[in-house]
C-alpha cells in the first residue's frame, strides 16, 4: 500500500542514460514483476510465503498517521557521504526544489532497480529543471558507496545514521522477525548494513520539496515491492511549477 499526497489533496532495469530525451520506458512495477518471477523460483515457496505474509501485513497496517505529508517542512539533518564526511541536507539539495528518495539499502533488490530507473529516466529530466535528486538510507557509508557504484548513480547517495531523518518524518519501520530470519538463512542481516547496527529501515518514500524545504508531494510505500513511478514525480514537479508561475 502506498500513500500518495499532492498539493491538491493536501494530505532488470535499463542502463543509465545521460540523454535529455527519454527513450522507451519500462515502469518500475513491470520490472518488479519480472524480478519477482525469478526471485520466487530461486528462494522457493516457503521463503516466498514469509515475504508475502510480511507484505500483506504491511499493506493492511497502512501508512502511519504521523508519516510526512504535504505542508510539512523537512527538518535539517546531518548525513554522511559515501566517504564518511558529514554533510547537511540543506547544502546537498541547494536552493532549488529537490526530490528526496528514502530507500532501505543496497541489499534490497527493489531499491536497486528503482534507483537505476531514477538514474536513467528521472535524473535527466530533473537536470533540465534544476531540481536536485538525493537518495537516503540508514546504511553505513560503505553501503551507500555500494548503491552508488552498483547503480552507476550520478546523484548524491547519503547515509542517515540511526534513521534520525526518517524517524522525524514518521517513516521508520523494521522487517518482521520472520523476514529477518529468512534474511539470515539467505546469508545477510539488515543490522550488518546499517550504521547503527539495528534492523530499522525507512518505508520506501519519495518527497518533492520546494525551495523552502516544504513538502509538496509525499508518496510513502509500506509494501516495499512497490515504488513511486517516474511519471508521478514529474507530474508533482509540473504542478509545483504551475503554482509558482
Amino acid at each position: 500500500m502506498s500513500n500518495t499526497n499532492t498539493p491538491e489533496t493536501a494530505s532488470t532495469p535499463s542502463s543509465p542514460s545521460s540523454s535529455s530525451t527519454p527513450g522507451p520506458v519500462t515502469t518500475i512495477a513491470d520490472q518488479v514483476a519480472d524480478f519477482n518471477q525469478g526471485f520466487t523460483a530461486q528462494i522457493g515457496p516457503d521463503f516466498t510465503k514469509v515475504f508475502d505474509d510480511e507484505q500483506s501485513a504491511l499493506r493492511e497496517a497502512g501508512v502511519p498517521d504521523d508519516a510526512v505529508k504535504p505542508g510539512d517542512t523537512v527538518v535539517e539533518a546531518t548525513l554522511l557521504t559515501p566517504q564518511g564526511t558529514e554533510v547537511s541536507l540543506a547544502e546537498t539539495v541547494g536552493e532549488g526544489p529537490a526530490v528526496l528518495v528514502f530507500y532501505r539499502g543496497a541489499w534490497c533488490p527493489y531499491c536497486n532497480l528503482t534507483l537505476k530507473t531514477y538514474q536513467a529516466e528521472l535524473l535527466p529530466r530533473l537536470r533540465e529543471r534544476g531540481v536536485a535528486l538525493v537518495a537516503i538510507s540508514p546504511q553505513t557509508p560503505e553501503g551507500s558507496e555500494a548503491s552508488a557504484t552498483n547503480g552507476s548513480l550520478e546523484f548524491p547517495v547519503l547515509s542517515d545514521p540511526g534513521n534520525v531523518l526518517s524517524g522525524a518524518l514518521g517513516i521508520r519501520t523494521e522487517p518482521s522477525a520472520d523476514a529477518r530470519a529468512v534474511h539470515t538463512q539467505l546469508g545477510f542481516d539488515v543490522a550488518d548494513s546499517n550504521a547503527d547496527a539495528t534492523g530499522d529501515i525507512p518505508f520506501p518514500t519519495v518527497l518533492v520539496v520546494d525551495h523552502d524545504g516544504v513538502v509538496v508531494f509525499a508518496d510513502v510505500h509500506t509494501d516495499y515491492t512497490t515504488r513511486t513511478e517516474v511519471d508521478e514525480i514529474v507530474a508533482a514537479l509540473d504542478l509545483l511549477e504551475r503554482r509558482a508561475a
